[in-house]
């Protein structure tokens, strides 16, 4: 058959384009300092909530557990093979920043709002959401309150120096109602004003409700509202200028979501490293070098895994319903199953 000029154009220019078009340059990363000063001090440097259960607070021997705990613990297990390896440094919401730009800490997992001016005007960067979350109201059921609208000319407690304390702000005013706010300088003293009676409804994120909600007098006394007046994407800070470093927090956060979504846990990690899977073996290292663009062994994530466990298992423990605070996944569920927790792919 009779071939058209326009065809033995294109494909002679494929040819050429195809024939000139060069391989993609396999580099090694740029050094990370953030990352040599981890390894001479033999120990991760990471900033968490004092006591915010499911997140990050100590039990009554001092061992650290939460979500956010649990992603400092997968860097550890990354870097070091050993989760143990993190020096756990309690921050309250005004020192928080400040202790990451300084150098004080290497990573901030302290279930922090990412924000603009939080990466353009502080010089931070968010590599990861690890919790979608939205700010909430609680309050007694003795106000027979259903709804955060009914809350016109209430005292509200609030944790100063945060973004919930400007949502607060935004919300009563877009909805041109009034109030009294009543801002503590740490979310233990205004929780206990609230337990105290000292004002009539309690504000942050939802996740922070429920979790607040256990330490209380009674907890069967308070309710959580069901309005949603925002948007929280929680995740860890790290400075800016440290691109490997940035990679290293990401993609520890990453390999455990696409640990879940591939089946792979901590029970049986080992197993799968026989997976004839690629995606399976491309996470656990078994094939390619991807460790070594980090910085770090090409067996990370296994590491990860083997140590800490997948997001799944990681929520459930901590937040879910193998937590006493069980609070459902929501959105916070894999993309395949309906949430919007989402990875990149190892390739």
């Amino acid at each position: 058959m009779k071939k058209s000029v326009g065809y033995v154009f294109a494909a002679g220019m494929a040819a050429v384009i195809g024939s000139a078009a060069p391989a993609l340059a396999q580099t090694q990363p740029a050094k990370s300092p953030t990352l040599e000063k981890t390894l001479k001090a033999g120990a991760l440097s990471c900033g968490v909530n004092p006591g915010l259960a499911g997140f990050g607070m100590p039990d009554d021997k001092g061992v650290w557990a939460g979500l956010d705990v649990d992603l400092c613990r997968a860097v550890a297990a990354a870097i070091f093979n050993d989760p143990n390896k993190v020096k756990f440094i309690p921050m309250t919401a005004k020192d928080r920043f400040s202790a990451l730009q300084t150098g004080e800490i290497d990573v901030l997992a302290r279930n922090g709002t990412w924000t603009m001016q939080r990466e353009a005007e502080l010089g931070l960067l968010f590599p990861v959401t690890n919790y979608y979350d939205g700010q909430g109201f609680m309050v007694r059921r003795k106000l027979n309150i259903t709804s955060a609208l009914e809350l016109s000319q209430a005292s509200v407690c609030v944790q100063q120096g945060t973004t919930t304390e400007l949502n607060l702000a935004d919300f009563f005013r877009a909805n041109n109602m009034k109030y009294e706010v009543i801002a503590f300088a740490t979310s233990n003293e205004a929780v206990k004003a609230y337990d105290s009676g000292r004002c009539d409804a309690y504000t942050t994120d939802a996740s922070g409700l429920y979790a607040e909600r256990v330490k209380l007098t009674n907890a069967a006394e308070h309710v959580v509202l069901p309005e949603i007046i925002s948007k929280e994407p929680l995740g860890p800070a790290v400075r800016q200028g440290d691109d490997v470093w940035f990679n290293i927090v990401k993609w520890a956060h990453f390999a455990m979501v696409n640990a879940e979504e591939l089946g792979v846990t901590r029970a049986n990690v080992d197993e799968q490293l026989k997976s004839t899977k690629p995606e399976v073996r491309r996470l656990l290292g078994v094939e390619n070098k991807y460790g070594e663009f980090l910085g770090i062994p090409n067996d990370w994530a296994y590491r990860i895994v083997k140590h800490v466990g997948n997001y799944g298992e990681s929520f459930d423990r901590n937040l879910g319903a193998g937590s006493r605070l069980r609070i459902e996944r929501g959105v916070n569920r894999l993309w395949t199953k309906g949430g919007i927790m989402y990875a990149a792919p190892v390739r």
